[in-house]
């Protein structure tokens, strides 16, 4: 068997959700952790991605047209164990562990990184097949895990956590953006709520239409309270309507996609962040909210209990109940929270950094690589 590690990704730079942050500082992390190998990283959508980190090979199948390229992408990653036989293939995402069925059962050990949403509720046979034969399936939170266990009968021996992270550098506290404040309309010191995810229709389920629904009870109590949507997708239309329904134009910010880079300046000019999804895999934007600052809420159903470590360093509520969303926030933005940590920035960064920052991250990849016995083996 050869010294090399495969892994397959949907892309690193073709999107940017939460998946692609994550597998990007998981390659970051198996370098650092595991430097033995070479690496050769397939992307499905991207195209040619190969500066975005040294020392991997990148073989990028973006350029391929659509309707041909998941077989295409296929065919590629599948002959290439058959030619490399990798110490370990890494399957970023459970939609391509299908493609381990072409491969000769023991020919690599592989490892299923499970998110969230697409490993709930398995029913398709080849991704029940490869969840049962993975020699580990890495999660990103207690939540995915559980529900691996309980649905698909999986030995919790063979299941392995390793929750998101973020780059602390990046995000930090900072002082507001006199000019971004400006170009939104938001005057200094004027109360902000902001969210930041993806607007398409399967992601309803993130709570942007539960923070509209309490946005006019909220400012009652909360006056000139405004709301900040970052993130761009299918379902804009349908907010913007549902904005002119509630008669919030004025107090309602869409601002579309942001680049990375920038998103800081949005979390540092909001007063607090908010995100009651109901099926979110762990939710890294938590992470860069509390990083620069921020008191955060999230729903209290899925994986955002890991991020906000069950309500220590967060506010977490049913995301089904308008009303109680609108009490919770209401008590933060007023200062009035019982969490004081809330209220803290600096303890709330370091309790950020401390459990989820890359070192910790590195840490947990040693651990399960250790824990596998995969490090030194030949």
């Amino acid at each position: 068997m050869s010294v090399s590690c495969h892994v397959w990704l949907p892309d690193l730079a073709a999107t940017r959700g939460g998946i692609q942050r994550y597998s990007g500082f998981l390659l970051a992390a198996f370098q650092r952790a595991w430097p033995e190998p070479a690496y050769e990283v397939f992307l499905k959508n991207d195209r040619a991605p190969g500066a975005l980190l040294p020392g991997v090979r990148f073989h990028a199948s973006g350029g391929v047209p659509r309707r041909i390229r998941t077989p295409a992408f296929a065919a590629a990653v599948g002959f290439r164990v058959l030619i490399d036989r990798p110490r370990l293939i890494v399957v970023g995402h459970l939609n391509f562990a299908p493609i381990l069925g072409w491969v000769p059962r023991r020919r690599s050990p592989f490892w299923i990184v499970a998110h969230g949403i697409e490993a709930w509720g398995v029913q398709r046979p080849a991704l029940k097949r490869a969840l049962s034969m993975a020699d580990c399936v890495v999660s990103v939170s207690r939540y995915t895990e559980r529900r691996l266990i309980e649905e698909q009968d999986l030995d919790p021996s063979r299941m392995a956590l390793l929750p998101g992270t973020f780059d602390p550098e990046l995000f930090r506290p900072r002082e507001p953006s006199a000019a971004l404040g400006a170009r939104l309309g938001i005057e200094p010191g004027q109360p902000v709520l902001l969210t930041v995810a993806r607007l398409a229709g399967p992601d309803r389920h993130k709570g942007y239409d539960v923070v509209l629904e309490a946005l006019p009870a909220i400012r009652a109590r909360i006056p000139g309270l405004h709301y900040v949507l970052v993130g761009e997708g299918g379902d804009r239309a349908r907010i913007e309507g549902r904005v002119r329904e509630l008669g919030l134009e004025r107090c309602v910010t869409l601002v579309g996609s942001v680049p990375d880079a920038q998103l800081p300046d949005y979390y540092n000019l909001s007063s607090a962040f908010a995100m009651p999804s109901k099926r979110e895999g762990f939710g890294i934007v938590y992470l860069e909210a509390m990083a620069c600052g921020k008191p955060v809420i999230a729903g209290d159903r899925d994986g955002a209990r890991d991020a906000l470590l069950d309500g220590e360093i967060g506010v977490l509520v049913n995301p089904d109940d308008v009303d109680a969303f609108a009490a919770a926030a209401v008590e933060v933005l007023s200062g009035k929270h019982v969490n004081r940590i809330l209220y803290d920035p600096v303890e709330l960064r370091r309790r950020a950094v401390e459990n989820f920052g890359p070192e910790r991250f590195r840490e947990r990849l040693e651990g399960i690589l250790d824990a596998r016995g995969v490090r030194g083996r030949s």
